[in-house]
């Protein structure tokens, strides 16, 4: 056992001494070994991509009813004129919402109107009563509350030029089926439109007929000019003042009076004096029944007076005077007469007696033209939109054989005049009026001079 632990000890030092000898023990080397780790990151980034989705709108189901305003005198002194001009209106909308296959006029054939789905047409009136501030606001009226889509009217041209303005403003079409004053399609105006001629025209033609009445041996030189004060009458006495100079009459007399007079005897004398020969006159209808009426007790009696239609086609002006309206010349735009060569004339004014128990005039006719103008651009439009409705009226185009009038409705495309529009002169005879001039379209000759009130 002893012997053992002397062997371990014995080798234990022999270890150590060879271990001296071989020199000191080195230090391990140190090793450093770079490690490239390489990490992989993923970045979520949210991506807006837009993408163009076409949907096709469901389309408004069409309109059961198409609303149109019309603005006219119905009381005051001018409602037996409002009254005619409103007949004119619920006529042409009768036809247009009815069926009638055998007039040949627009709209006529089917009932409503066929590209709004067979919408009817319906009307809101607006009274005025002759008053420029009044038509204004029933333009807005109608407009803002009843929410019409257009307006037609208003016969009076001061009346015309303030409710058009409102109109304008609100960007609604505006047709005119009645109104003359020339500067109402001179202010470029983009909604506003006219269907009757105006009297720049019109009053030229009187001129002319006094040149064909000395063809014919009448002697004319001396002519004078009376005229109610508002912008119709005012804007007609500048334009026969012009052309009287242009064709050589010499204006004795020109005389402007305040609407709705209740006594013209001064203006009266102031004719008599003035040794006309021709009287040249602007009157709405109680101012044309008083005239006549003082024209008879002042026993003047002049070749003739030449009347800017207005208040002496009115219907109430034969129904009145009676007798005393015979003989008078009035420039027109439409006669009954008409029928002799255009039967649907006659066809029309039919059913106007039926209603109305009375024959049309030129105011009736001229309005129911007028809003059968417009319903065909609505129609044609095939929209309630106010731009959809004014191009239309543009692209109007309705000859003569498909109206009433001896005139079809193409509008100017800068005034929006209707350039077809002509004039006609009638003469009241038998309490009738007929044509007379132009010769070609006369049904009647003329009588003149008229007779002496006391040869009557």
């Amino acid at each position: 056992m002893r012997k053992s632990i002397y062997l371990l000890i014995a080798a234990a030092l022999l270890l150590s001494l060879v271990g001296s000898a071989c020199g000191p023990t080195p230090t391990p080397e140190k090793v450093v070994e770079t490690v490239v780790v390489t990490k992989e990151v993923v970045k979520e980034v949210e991506v807006t991509k837009e993408v163009e989705v076409v949907v096709t709108p469901t389309p408004l189901p069409p309109p059961k009813e198409v609303l149109i305003g019309a603005i006219y005198p119905l009381t005051g002194a001018l409602a037996a004129t409002g009254e005619d001009l409103k007949a004119g209106i619920e006529l042409a909308v009768e036809v247009i919402n009815g069926e009638y296959p055998d007039l040949n006029l627009p709209l006529a054939k089917e009932a409503g109107l066929p590209n709004l789905g067979g919408a009817k047409v319906k009307v809101t009136f607006g009274d005025h009563e002759a008053s420029a501030e009044k038509g204004m606001s029933e333009a807005e009226r109608l407009i803002t509350e009843e929410k019409v889509v257009a307006l037609v009217g208003c016969y009076n041209s001061s009346v015309t030029l303030t409710a058009s303005q409102a109109a304008e403003r609100f960007g609604i079409p505006f047709l005119n089926p009645e109104s003359t004053s020339p500067m109402l399609t001179e202010r470029g105006f983009k909604y506003f439109f006219r269907t009757t001629p105006h009297d720049r025209g019109l009053a030229e033609n009187f001129f002319k007929f006094l040149d064909w009445l000395k063809g014919k041996g009448f002697e004319v030189k001396k002519v004078a000019i009376l005229n109610e004060n508002t912008l119709w009458g005012t804007d007609v006495a500048t334009l026969e003042t012009e052309y009287a100079k242009q064709y050589g009459y010499e204006l004795v007399e020109s005389i402007a009076y305040p609407k709705e007079a209740t006594d013209m005897t001064s203006e009266v004398q102031k004719l008599k004096a003035s040794g006309a020969e021709v009287v040249l006159q602007s009157s709405y209808i109680s101012d044309a029944i008083l005239s006549m009426k003082t024209y008879k007790d002042l026993d003047y009696n002049p070749q003739g007076i030449l009347a800017m239609d207005a208040g002496f086609i009115d219907s109430e002006f034969v129904e009145t005077m009676g007798d005393d309206a015979n003989y008078i010349v009035s420039r027109e735009v439409w006669t009954l007469d008409l029928a002799t060569v255009k039967p649907m004339v006659n066809d029309v004014n039919e059913l106007y007696k039926k209603h109305y128990g009375r024959n049309m005039e030129g105011n009736s006719a001229r309005a129911f033209t007028g809003m059968l103008t417009l319903c065909d651009a609505i129609n044609r439009a095939g929209s309630l939109e106010p731009e959809a409705i004014q191009k239309a009226l543009l692209e109007t185009d309705i000859p003569a054989d498909m109206t009433i009038m001896p005139w079809g409705v193409k509008f100017d495309p800068v005034t929006h005049h209707n350039v077809l529009g002509t004039g006609l002169i009638v003469q009241i005879q038998d309490g009738k009026y007929y044509t007379v001039w132009p010769p070609e379209a006369a049904s009647k000759e003329l009588i003149w001079p008229m007779p002496k009130w006391e040869e009557r």
